[in-house]
């Protein structure tokens, strides 16, 4: 009898488990621009790997709320491991893929240039290395780190990605993410990401209601 009724409570625990389960895995949104990714769409010449860190979060981690746009959008700090031979600079793309908007994949932050020699960027980072230029993102070019502003529903997927090339891309500006790319390909030596989660701020306030728009005749549209 008691071997029954201690299957009967393992059983029950694995089924008040299982929503959970359900829960946890439907809680983050499911990549659906992960082939237009930097990394996949600039392939390396070697196939070695850059190991990509950051002191504020694992790799699969959650972003913490300072180093989103919610809250004081602070840069996270990011190291990587040393390029092949060959390499004389470093260009970092950060790109959400949950998020497709004209058949292109939300662009967060870019910086190239970095010297080979450099491989951290601290946090709270207020300028690029010496060298190094601030690249566009969605907001146009010479941007600097833009953090996460996720929309509620599902948390979404920031690729942090890191190629090391053997070349420099100066001058600066880079106008766009076409031509940042296009002075990109063919030169990547090794690449390497680091992938956090991030979610709407559920302290943020809510967002003021779009106003009305105009009708096509001048007149206030009618309700």
């Amino acid at each position: 009898m008691e071997t029954r009724l201690a299957a009967a409570s393992v059983a029950a625990l694995l089924l008040a488990a299982a929503p959970a389960a359900i829960a946890q895995q439907t809680a983050v949104a499911a990549e659906p621009g992960a082939p237009l990714l930097a990394i996949h769409t600039l392939p390396a010449k070697t196939p070695l790997k850059l190991t990509v860190a950051s002191p504020a979060f694992k790799n699969g981690g959650d972003i913490p709320f300072g180093n989103t746009s919610y809250r004081g959008n602070h840069f996270p700090g990011l190291s990587w491991s040393k390029g092949p031979y060959g390499t004389r600079t470093f260009a970092v793309i950060m790109q959400d893929d949950d998020a497709v908007h004209g058949g292109q994949i939300v662009l967060h932050w870019t910086m190239y240039d970095v010297p080979g020699g450099v491989r951290t960027l601290a946090p709270d980072m207020s300028a690029p290395p010496t060298g190094a230029s601030y690249g566009p993102n969605i907001m146009g070019p010479a941007h600097a780190y833009m953090g996460p502003h996720t929309p509620p529903g599902p948390k979404h997927h920031y690729h942090f990605q890191v190629f090391a090339l053997e070349v420099p891309i100066a001058p600066a500006p880079i106008k766009s993410y076409a031509d940042l790319t296009a002075a990109m390909s063919g030169h990547v030596l090794a690449s390497g990401e680091l992938v956090g989660l991030a979610q709407a701020d559920p302290n943020a306030p809510p967002r003021p209601p779009a106003p009305p728009a105009a009708s096509q005749s001048g007149n206030p549209p009618t309700k």
